[in-house]
């Protein structure tokens, strides 16, 4: 059997001159006009395309509107994919969340392999390389009131027959959320004198905080759960939403260790970080906006007064260092040390998988997806 080729995927390889055809999926008007986009009814699915035989997808453009206007547009369409012929999508998640966009909310930023430019974030493209070997269908539904104007590119390339790589995992994508985490605070009652930076301690024991910095987290069993699936692949990143929605003694995040078990293993796992700022690659709780290629916050909505209050969106994309798995990955994080915080994280989990038998778990309706509203403090 031939071996699919996939390129180097760099500037360096641009000049190879490999076996391929360059295809597209669009939404240009097929009579000839300039009404160049799918309309979309309530309660409708609209495909966007099938494919047949081996290739691989490079670039994927969306934009859309809905008449009437409704501010919740990017949670209530739905993009879906399926390869090879499956019968469970590999990809669902609302569209703004897959290119990057969580709470439903268009900005601008640039990533590698997610970007979203202007006017406001409108144009969105993703740019994960996405290979298949017997066909791939594409669909969007609209599970919202208004009618939706979709406009989109799939580009593609189509290989030889017979060309398709068993090494290469298909592309996977993932959305989870939980409104309200755990809170030990709260449950525990701790006081903001329990949070007093107590210099009697040493450096080293809680950084010097007082409860319930200082409590044990041995087994992740409350922790905010990104991913967890079974089977061979490799995971290459997320995008987390943490709503800071309720004021709280000591409402920073950011001391949220990362925690990654692979194929099964025991707490401690061999992938524990040092806190959700650091896994992001930030230090020292940020407080604004910053993109770079692999990490990066893309949204900030807090102020002087609720230096981490509202929506926030960070993401980190592991292109460079994939986390490989032969039979399961779960991708979790402390929400707040020893999940103390109580607050509402959402999330976009991407990896590749190869023979993948299980279906992912449901997608939320939309009335559980619909971000919460901001508090007056921090309405827009």
């Amino acid at each position: 059997m031939a071996t699919m080729d996939l390129g180097p995927g760099s500037l360096a390889g641009l000049a190879r001159l490999r076996n391929f055809e360059r295809h597209r999926l669009s939404s240009y008007d097929r009579s000839g006009g300039n009404l160049d986009a799918l309309r979309i009814e309530p309660g409708s699915t609209a495909q966007l395309g099938e494919v047949a035989g081996p290739g691989c997808v490079r670039h994927i453009w969306m934009t859309l509107t809905t008449l009437p206007a409704d501010p919740h547009e990017l949670v209530a369409n739905v993009f879906r994919v399926f390869w090879d012929g499956e019968a469970s999508p590999s990809v669902e998640v609302p569209v703004g969340d897959f290119f990057g966009l969580g709470f439903g909310r268009r900005r601008p930023f640039v990533s590698l392999p997610l970007q979203a430019g202007p006017e406001d974030g409108k144009a969105m493209s993703c740019w994960f390389p996405m290979p298949f070997a017997e066909g791939a269908r594409f669909e969007v539904e609209n599970q919202g009131q208004g009618v939706t104007i979709l406009f989109y590119y799939i580009d593609y390339e189509a290989h030889p027959p017979d060309s398709a790589d068993p090494e290469l995992a298909r592309f996977h994508a993932w959305w989870n959320r939980v409104p309200e985490t755990f809170g030990l605070a709260e449950r525990r009652g701790y006081t903001r004198e329990d949070y007093r930076l107590d210099r009697r301690r040493p450096v080293g024991a809680g950084l010097g905080f007082g409860a319930p910095w200082s409590e044990p987290n041995l087994d992740a069993a409350h922790n905010y759960v990104l991913l967890d699936v079974h089977g061979d692949g490799q995971y290459v990143g997320c995008v987390l939403n943490v709503d800071v929605f309720e004021r709280q003694v000591n409402d920073w995040y950011g001391e949220g260790d990362d925690m990654i078990f692979v194929d099964g293993e025991a707490w401690p796992p061999r992938l524990h970080g040092t806190g959700t700022e650091d896994y992001f690659d930030t230090a020292f709780c940020p407080t604004r906006t910053f993109w770079a290629p692999y990490h990066g916050i893309s949204l900030y909505s807090g102020n002087p007064a609720w230096p981490w209050g509202g929506k926030n969106s960070l993401y980190r994309f592991h292109v460079e260092d994939p986390i490989r798995f032969r039979r399961s990955i779960r991708v979790t994080f402390e929400t707040g040390h020893a999940n103390a915080l109580r607050n509402d994280y959402s999330s976009t989990a991407y990896w590749y998988q190869r023979g993948r038998t299980e279906p992912l778990p449901p997608l939320p309706p939309l009335r559980a997806r619909i971000p919460r509203p901001d508090p007056p403090e921090l309405a827009r």
